[in-house]
């Protein structure tokens, strides 16, 4: 597996948020993490992301085990989290934005400068490899639509070789031509080896391209299904409670 958590706890004071979670996406896997509003699927990403830190369990990436302070940390340890808000810079360019905090330089008469050539062509290159069409390279971020920026905020976890990706609702508010784009960039995704967990309450969105589900209930995960082998019926009654938990598939 290349992410493994195994019984994660998470308390707010007296609030369990989670409780004793077990979790894993395997290696150029689709895990869709499903659930109802306050299920706990936000504070196990956050928990996945470095922003939280558990209070009991073991988190592994790729067989070792970790321990994330900082989102930074999990970062540096190859994931990327693509949260709702994007947390894109606007008035940033494509190419800024892209390599915002990871910029490459190139020493002129011993001082470091910005390889803008470098980082356009790699730019470039990312784009090309999502299939993301964006007006120029040089357009600032807040002129493109949902979907491209969906595509540049995933051109930015590719250029920092995320090996994991989790994305938090990339579909929401996004008009239908733009859903079908974002779709596509997730298995572009899983054809090139990368895993990737999606947070979403479309049921249709889900079952299109995810290859296991996670439901989480109640700040527990209590099943997990083969997507081909399970049904919008079966899951949507397992969110909502109305479906009896049977053991989970593996």
């Amino acid at each position: 597996m290349v992410f493994k958590m195994i019984g994660i706890v998470k308390r707010f004071g007296g609030l369990t948020a989670l409780d004793h979670v077990d979790f894993e996406v395997g290696s150029g896997e689709v895990m869709a993490l499903v659930g109802d509003n306050g299920a706990g699927k936000s504070t196990l990403i956050k928990t996945m992301s470095g922003a939280h830190a558990p209070d009991e369990g073991t988190i592994e990436m790729e067989g070792k085990l970790v321990r994330f302070r900082s989102p930074q940390d999990a970062w540096e340890s190859g994931i990327a989290t693509i949260f709702q808000e994007l947390a894109l810079a606007g008035k940033m360019t494509v190419v800024d934005n892209i390599f915002l905090g990871r910029e490459i330089r190139k020493p002129v008469l011993g001082i470091p400068f910005l390889d803008r050539q470098a980082m356009r062509k790699r730019t470039g290159e990312l784009l090309q490899q999502l299939d993301v069409h964006v007006p120029s390279i040089d357009s600032w971020v807040e002129s493109m639509s949902g979907g491209q920026r969906q595509g540049v905020a995933i051109a930015r976890a590719l250029n920092m070789d995320a090996r994991l990706i989790i994305m938090d609702e990339p579909t929401a508010a996004l008009a239908v031509a733009e859903v079908r784009k974002v779709l596509e960039f997730i298995k572009t995704l899983r054809t090139q080896g990368k895993s990737v967990v999606l947070i979403s309450h479309n049921i249709q969105d889900v079952f299109e391209v995810s290859d296991r589900i996670s439901v989480m209930r109640h700040g527990r995960c209590i099943a997990v299904r083969e997507t081909a082998k399970t049904t919008p019926q079966e899951i949507i009654g397992l969110i909502t409670g109305a479906h009896e938990v049977r053991a989970a598939a593996s």
